[in-house]
């Protein structure tokens, strides 16, 4: 239901109206009223639908939940425009959900799912191509691995997720050029597939060679939960950096039945508050719709319990940070989204996961045509698939567990690490490069430190420096 029995009614629009009409099936199929819908009253409308949805997912409430994904079947298209393409992908993580419930019918059905490693690769490499945040995160990581590294001899480079040899290529060049001569490098690549780190060593030593730098690649096939510290090779004399993109956060999966704080009764009131809220949006774009919203509500009673003194522990992340601190390097550099996807209950996580992925939907909106291939590739093959992991699944399976720089800074101080000021220089390349990418949405400023790199006002990506405290 849009509306709690015995509330107020307001009948002054059709929106109001539509916040007022029961989800069940005497509404009629197909809702041809539907289709008549402007863009902004469809946009409104099918936030208002993903959270009903949502709540009937929440509560078990099937048969509501099943009526709410078949309206929004009907308003939604991974073709169309931002909220339309954001719309299905939330729908199909909902709808995935659901289907949890029974193990057996969700195991049939994406029994003959096949994901070709290659795909994977390339989505990836258009992630990078098509937005500037990790080549922000590159030049600044560089950078600062640069500095650090001034006078060293032997330097050796860990990079926690070995799949773009482009940093690395950058990175010898600016070696090469040093006063000093260039050092002794040894990079160590970890990755779960052999063959990306086979072309990641192939490219660099053919780099290193052809600019006459003495270059060793160390191949590390494992996942990160299971790495084996011994086999990153660290050796007395070599001065060490780590480098983590987008990584760190899937270490923090833990038992989430424990993090839950909040009775459903509580949580059920809760999502009728964000319900209301959705109904007194009145912008143009989906990330003016949701960012006005969550500007005017940050002190909500549900963003309490995500606040940056309240961490999710994981014991898994402990000591993996115990075991880089026990590497003791010169410099570790961090990148991770900069989003609160990690919350308890899924009406937290799916009001945030809105937020910031209609952010990184609107990037694609500004720049990239709405048939363009690679534009669906990166939607449906990369946020697509956080979405669903976000919004679908619990416990160790939820992998996207995305949380703020504040949470960052304080579970790596308490980790023994201290922060290192990026330098003013690798922010004037970063602005440099969000410069010449030819749109004025992107931003980056300092925060107490670190960078967080931005949508028009919403922070999505943040990388910061790191050394041992002695």
């Amino acid at each position: 239901m849009f509306q709690e029995e015995g509330s107020s009614s307001v009948t002054s629009s059709p929106l109001q109206l539509f916040s007022m009409m029961s989800l069940s099936p005497s509404i009629g199929s197909p809702y041809p009223w539907l289709r008549e819908l402007k863009s902004e009253e469809r946009g409104l409308y099918l936030i208002q639908l993903l959270l009903t949805c949502a709540n009937h997912v929440a509560a078990g409430s099937l048969e509501n939940a099943n009526i709410a994904l078949e309206q929004i079947s009907l308003l939604s298209s991974p073709d169309g425009d931002t909220m339309q393409r954001i719309a299905a992908y939330f729908t199909e993580a909902l709808a995935d959900r659901i289907l949890k419930a029974w193990p057996g019918l969700h195991k049939a059905l994406n029994a003959t799912r096949i994901t070709l490693i290659s795909e994977e690769i390339l989505v990836q490499k258009l992630f990078f191509e098509l937005l500037p945040f990790l080549k922000v995160s590159l030049v600044l990581t560089n950078q600062a691995i640069i500095e650090a590294m001034e006078g060293e001899k032997m330097v050796h480079i860990i990079d926690l997720n070995a799949a773009e040899p482009v940093q690395w290529v950058a990175l010898i060049q600016a070696l090469s050029a040093r006063p000093e001569g260039p050092p002794h490098l040894r990079i160590t690549g970890v990755h779960q597939q052999k063959e990306v780190l086979d072309q990641m060593a192939y490219r660099l030593s053919e780099e290193a060679e052809k600019l006459d730098i003495p270059f060793q690649f160390n191949s590390v096939v494992s996942r990160l939960d299971d790495l084996n510290f011994e086999k990153l090779r660290v050796k007395t004399g070599e001065a060490l950096a780590i480098s983590s993109v987008l990584q760190l956060h899937s270490l923090l999966a833990s038992d989430d039945e424990l993090l839950r704080k909040r009775s459903p009764l509580e949580t059920k009131n809760l999502n009728g508050i964000h319900l209301s809220r959705a109904l007194q949006i009145n912008q143009n774009t989906l990330g003016e719709l949701l960012e006005k919203d969550l500007a005017r509500h940050s002190q909500s009673p549900d963003s309490t319990s995500s606040s940056p003194m309240s961490l999710h522990g994981s014991a898994k992340m402990d000591s993996f940070l115990n075991a880089l601190w026990g590497l003791t390097p010169k410099l570790m550099v961090i990148t991770e989204q900069d989003s609160n996807h990690n919350g308890s209950t899924l009406m937290e996580r799916l009001l945030e996961a809105l937020y910031s992925y209609a952010a990184l939907f609107d990037c694609l909106e500004s720049t990239m045509p709405r048939t363009s291939l690679e534009r669906l590739k990166v939607e449906k093959m990369l946020f697509g698939e956080e979405i669903k992991n976000i919004i679908a699944c619990e416990g160790a399976e939820r992998k996207e567990r995305h949380e703020k720089l504040e949470k960052w800074i304080q579970r790596l101080d308490l980790g023994g690490f201290g922060n290192v000021p990026l330098s003013y220089y690798g922010m004037l390349q970063a602005r440099q490069l969000l410069q010449g990418f030819g749109c004025d949405g992107y931003k980056i400023k300092e925060e107490n430190g670190c960078v967080v790199i931005c949508w028009q006002d919403r922070t999505l990506f943040s990388v910061s420096a790191w050394r041992c405290k002695k």
